[in-house]
């Protein structure tokens, strides 16, 4: 057991944070505005380490379901699964455990905010074969990825006003963007292999259709903010952010493998920069 907890902590992708910054800043996001800026120690906790559980159990299904997909991929090859280092029983083992703790998190939370804990397991649970025939599983993932945002809202409100289903379409948008650069790495691998990505859906307009996203996230949140009435420091991590997807454009327009996958993982400055800038705005509201 010990010998094999490496290969665990590989399968949940413990060694590579990116996921879970991705799905931790739109949560942090939803959680201040649901609080006005003032979210209490104990939910911030549950959602943070929630957020890090069901990524985590989230990577396992993945990888129980495009375990015979991955090892002609070469980024994946190696992963401990498809390698055959661990046997399916064991990922689906450990994505049940993760799954179970993070439900005993929320325990002490709202009958509406279990409830959606619930759809939020569907949801995580059936991305992975969302590839097989969904032309754009990117968007599924954007839901996946940003089902913490109504769960916020129902657990600070115990309520999910329209608010909190913008910013899970801003999520949509953002998700469709930043996976679309991860998905362009593996486009020559997923193209043999018969799975279906945005990239290749978009094919020859894939750069076009990724700045479109970000364009489609930005102008939600520019809406969020001043229907909110954000002041300048707000509008400050939203420039920010707007940079970052500049900078990615660099990245990606040549198509190149790595930069591509270097503009995916530079996302997190991009959720953080707009995280920055709420918090940063009821912080100096408060004072």
């Amino acid at each position: 057991m010990f010998a094999r907890f490496p290969l665990y902590l590989r399968l949940i992708r413990m060694d590579k944070p990116i996921g879970s910054l991705l799905l931790l800043w739109p949560t942090l996001n939803a959680l201040w505005i649901a609080s006005n800026g003032r979210p209490s120690l104990s939910l911030i906790v549950i959602f943070s380490v929630g957020t890090v559980l069901m990524r985590s159990a989230g990577c396992a299904i993945n990888d129980y379901a495009d375990r015979d997909f991955d090892r002609y991929v070469k980024r994946t090859a190696d992963r401990p699964l498809t390698s055959g280092k661990i046997r399916s029983w064991e990922a689906l083992a450990i994505a049940g455990v993760l799954s179970f703790i993070a439900f005993l998190l929320i325990l002490p939370l709202n009958g509406l905010t279990k409830a959606l804990s619930v759809v939020a397991l569907f949801v995580a649970g059936s991305y992975p074969f969302m590839k097989r025939f969904f032309a754009i599983p990117q968007a599924y993932l954007g839901i996946a990825f940003g089902f913490g945002i109504p769960m916020a809202f129902a657990a600070v409100q115990d309520r999910v006003p329209p608010l909190a289903w913008a910013m899970l379409l801003a999520n949509i948008f953002w998700a469709v963007a930043y996976d679309t650069e991860y998905a362009m790495v593996d486009r020559d691998d997923d193209l043999k292999i018969g799975i279906r990505t945005s990239a290749i859906t978009f094919g020859r307009f894939d750069v076009a259709a990724v700045m479109l996203c970000y364009a489609a996230t930005f102008a939600i949140y520019a809406w969020l903010g001043a229907l909110l009435g954000f002041g300048w420091l707000y509008w400050l991590g939203w420039a920010a952010a707007i940079g970052c997807a500049v900078y990615h454009y660099t990245l990606i327009r040549d198509r190149e493998r790595m930069p591509c996958f270097a503009a995916f993982r530079h996302n997190n400055w991009l959720g953080g920069a707009l995280f920055a800038g709420i918090a940063a705005h009821y912080v100096a509201a408060g004072f």
